[in-house]
């Protein structure tokens, strides 16, 4: 008969994605995964596969967790361009917050583990369209609803807020200035009028 897991995977998972999303794929080893989630590397092996596997899979938790709230955030009935705005707003103050400067794990894959992993690559574009996606179905309700001006470009306006985003999160990593989020968001949203 086989032996019952000594561990909760999915506590296990939640630990892998917290070290990998303060250290990085390659500043996190199988002995610091071992020593945060307790559990012996053949366990890891066993439930999670390779280190990198184990990383994807982290990827998919944060993904699935922060892109379906965004998704659900911005496709809430009524006026659609303050769902914007707090987003957006969401994204500043969680980044001025973040005392640990960790950014967005998405981010930080892209940045450190994209030009040289398909995988991650993939995981990264799909979370970025996922966001074009449900920014721009947002900002064309916005323009429907006479929030927008009528010759406004729903799409391009969701791929600069993407930029937008994605750059905030980067300079959280920096400890950058709220004062610095704030204006750069201010600028944006005088484009959304």
């Amino acid at each position: 008969m086989p032996r019952s897991k000594e561990f909760d995977p999915d506590v296990a998972l939640e630990a892998a994605l917290e070290l990998f999303w303060e250290r990085g794929y390659e500043a996190t080893s199988m002995a610091d995964l071992v020593e945060r989630l307790g559990v012996a590397k053949a366990s890891i092996y066993a439930t999670f596969g390779s280190k990198h596997d184990l990383y994807l899979k982290a990827i998919d938790r944060y993904m699935g967790a922060k892109d379906a709230a965004v998704v659900e955030s911005l496709s809430q009935p009524g006026p659609a361009l303050p769902a914007v705005r707090a987003l957006v707003e969401r994204y500043v103050a969680e980044s001025v917050a973040d005392e640990r400067c960790r950014g967005c794990l998405v981010v930080n894959a892209a940045v450190e583990r994209s030009p040289v992993d398909a995988l991650v690559a993939r995981r990264v574009a799909s979370s970025w369209d996922t966001l074009e996606v449900a920014m721009t179905t947002a900002l064309v309700r916005a323009r429907a609803q006479g929030e927008l001006a009528a010759d406004s470009e729903p799409r391009a306006l969701a791929r600069l807020l993407l930029t937008l985003l994605q750059g905030i999160r980067v300079l959280a990593r920096g400890a950058s200035s709220a004062e610095r989020l704030r204006d750069a968001t201010t600028q944006a949203f005088r484009l959304l009028r």
